[in-house]
């Protein structure tokens, strides 16, 4: 068999061969847009996510950089996959199911999590939305007041421990720059979608502050599948003295209800693709929280070291009938109601020792996490999602709790002064706790487990000139089974799953990046190794069930190019190549059968993901597109339930306006997705049960909106 990513391997080789020729015959300047990757001057754009303070020309990772164009102008700000399908290697599929999340995946990171977020790290100004066990969520992230999107894939459980597929790092709109600023904005469109939104600013002396309140409204365009959410999101920030500063953060969030239609069918997307599952339906599949958020972050940015620490709080609350079947079932409304009570706190500490007025001498970064999340876990037989027969009980009552510790090092140098060369080692110890509250059934469930892991990353890189620096690392990952697939045991006994552990991660990657004249490229080809993978190997009564596969090799090639076309014409494109397999995977079919699934493709990854993109500007008006394409991908690990590319694709256009009025700033948009009312599948339900497994994207649909701004000056 071809092995396709040869032929993409030498296609990539020409082009950067052909770039850089190109690059050696025109004259280097500096950017007029800014883009993923190689926003403006490389040399100039700095990140943090690596947790040594770098510039993107410099950093010995793919790393990629959205703005606050990128995530707002003309957007619904609804979605995550508005933005980050810009960052090649970044596949963020839009179940438009709020009950269970978008689904993010890098570089096959995170494709088998059926709700929530999986595989990567997650933080809002530096403070992790991941708990111990890998878990991500986006409750307390409103888009629309989010000013900067940081994203670094491959494996980095060297600098953020478990699950660290890829890191994305949000940053607050913290843009103060009067005395008291305020801005309103609003949206609505098909199928009944709204999204409101108010933002407060201020500055006095040393302090600035912002109050952001929101509220989304999606009817949805499915049956059953309707969500509202209520968002605030505020920061405080002071500077004590010089180079210090105290940030403080406090986010609330609440659900008031999430309907969730399930997934599909082949046949039922067939005949209908805005049905839902007769299951969810007839057992009031729904998901109702609130959470809420509270942080503290001393930062020291100083001549001989640099000092960051962060302490936070967070609380949340859910109720999720499920469409899951309790032991016992007797009918086709009495389903599951799970309700979480959960604590989770933590602390991050980071330390730099350099040489300002010596940047060639080494850098020493050292630093530890601890957290620590506790959940009261109790399932309950119900009617409908609700209690009402006298027969509805609990037959799950359990405590959850997760501590992690994980103390890291890692060492940045530059002998000469083209070459950076980074070092990193992290250890990680996890314990996982279950207290069974529920002995009823004469069983005590309780038990205890170390999840414990040492990863390590060497990396360079050397910038041969602005057109060219050539980059490579190699890296380890690791990643736990979350407190959710421990306790999916089947029979609905309680506990954690003993002969579920974690998977590992090896990684290595190799890429350049550059700029010259209007026009930046970034492309990297990159090979993870998976060992003792997790998959869900089983869906039965609507409750998905893990095990340790085996193994997986996940190579590909990602290419992203920006190019300032004239001065009214950006252009970008965003395109990943994807062979992923199973190199080793023996999966039970039943008690007495197992199938040898060796060389089949990973399920939930297409072979080829891209978007292309083009920002225009004429006056004060504005028309941004995006095209995004994905290839075939399988529902299923058997690869039995093939799901067909997006066809002509889905493209998205927003035209936008700004004026001034007596000194109110005035923006108008309108925009229209899916322009070519394309029928095709936005994610899927990996593995589901029965075959349920696609979840469709919404045919043409349309907003307007208008955003507006007023400033108080002295």
């Amino acid at each position: 068999m071809v092995n396709p990513m040869r032929n993409v391997a030498a296609t990539i080789s020409l082009a950067s061969l052909a770039a850089a020729t190109a690059a050696g015959a025109q004259r280097p300047a500096a950017l007029d847009t800014t883009r993923a990757d190689s926003a403006s001057a490389l040399s100039q754009v700095r990140v943090t996510v690596t947790r040594a303070g770098m510039t993107v020309q410099r950093a010995p990772w793919a790393v990629a950089v959205q703005n606050r164009g990128d995530l707002s102008r003309g957007q619904a700000t609804i979605g995550i996959d508005e933005a980050l399908n810009n960052v090649p290697g970044v596949m963020v599929a839009n179940r438009y199911n709020w009950s269970v999340d978008q689904r993010l995946s890098i570089r096959g990171a995170g494709s088998r999590a059926n709700f929530g977020i999986r595989g990567v790290k997650v933080l809002m100004d530096g403070v992790p939305q991941s708990l111990p066990d890998g878990q991500n969520q986006l409750t307390n992230i409103d888009l629309a007041d989010v000013a900067r999107v940081e994203v670094l894939r491959g494996s980095a459980s060297s600098l953020y421990g478990n699950g660290s597929g890829g890191v994305i790092a949000f940053e607050s709109d913290r843009a103060a720059p009067d005395p008291l600023g305020l801005s309103a904005r609003y949206s609505g469109g098909s199928f009944g979608m709204s999204k409101g939104q108010v933002r407060l600013s201020g500055r006095l002396k040393r302090a600035t502050g912002t109050l952001s309140v929101s509220r989304t409204k999606v009817p949805g365009f499915r049956l059953f599948d309707s969500a509202e959410v209520r968002q605030v999101m505020s920061t405080a920030d002071y500077a004590i003295g010089a180079g210090s500063t105290l940030e403080l953060r406090a986010s609330y969030a609440d659900m008031p209800t999430s309907l969730n239609p399930g997934a599909l069918t082949v046949a039922e997307y067939a005949k209908n693709r805005d049905s839902a599952s007769a299951t969810n339906l007839a057992r009031y599949a729904n998901k109702v929280l609130a959470q809420s958020q509270f942080s503290a972050r001393l930062a020291h940015d100083g001549e001989r070291f640099r000092m960051s620490a962060v302490a936070y709080v967070q609380r949340r609350f859910v109720d999720n009938p499920l469409a899951t079947a309790p032991p016992g079932t007797t009918g086709a409304a009495i389903g599951t109601l799970s309700t979480l009570n959960r604590w989770v706190t933590g602390a991050r500490v980071d330390l730099s020792l350099e040489r300002r007025d010596a940047p060639r001498l080494p850098r020493v970064n050292v630093g530890i996490d601890v957290q620590r999340s506790l959940d009261i876990r109790r399932n309950w037989r119900v009617t409908a999602g609700k209690r009402k027969s006298a027969t509805d009980s609990i037959f799950l009552d359990q405590g959850e709790s997760v501590i992690s510790v994980g103390p890291f090092g890692s060492f940045l140098w530059s002998p000469v002064e083209p070459l950076t060369l980074s070092m990193g080692v992290r250890s990680d110890k996890l314990t996982f706790d279950v207290a069974d509250r529920f002995l009823k059934d004469g069983v005590n469930n309780s038990a205890t487990r170390d999840m414990n892991a040492t990863t390590a990353h060497i990396g360079a890189s050397w910038v041969f000139s602005p057109m060219l620096t050539a980059y490579a690392n190699t890296g380890g990952a690791f990643e736990t089974p979350t407190t959710t697939e421990l306790s999916a045991r089947p029979g609905g006994l309680g506990g954690f799953n003993p002969d579920l552990g974690p998977q590992h991660i090896a990684t290595v990657e190799a890429g350049m990046r550059g700029e010259f004249s209007r026009f930046s490229y970034t492309a990297t080809a990159f090979q993870s190794s998976y060992r003792d993978a997790i998959v869900q190997y089983l869906e039965s009564n609507g409750r998905a069930y893990f095990r340790n596969a085996g193994k997986t090799r996940n190579q590909g090639v990602e290419i992203g190019l920006t190019t300032a076309v004239t001065s009214w014409l950006d252009a970008n494109v965003a395109w990943t190549e994807s062979y992923y397999r199973f190199s080793k995977y023996l999966a039970p079919r039943t008690a007495t059968i197992t199938d040898t699934l060796d060389g089949k493709r990973v399920a939930g990854v297409p072979d080829r993901f891209v978007r292309l993109g083009a920002r225009t500007r004429w006056r004060s008006a504005t028309l941004d597109i995006d095209h995004t394409w994905s290839g075939t991908m399988f529902g299923d690990d058997r690869n039995t339930v093939k799901v067909a590319d997006w066809g002509k694709g889905a493209l998205n256009a927003r035209v936008g306006w700004t004026g001034e009025f007596g000194g109110t700033r005035v923006s108008p948009f309108v925009a229209v997705n899916n322009a070519f009312n394309v029928d095709y599948v936005g994610s899927v339900n990996v593995n589901g049960a029965a075959g349920r497994v696609l979840e469709p994207a919404p045919l043409r649909n349309f907003y307007v909106g208008v955003e507006t701004g007023w400033r108080v000056v002295r």
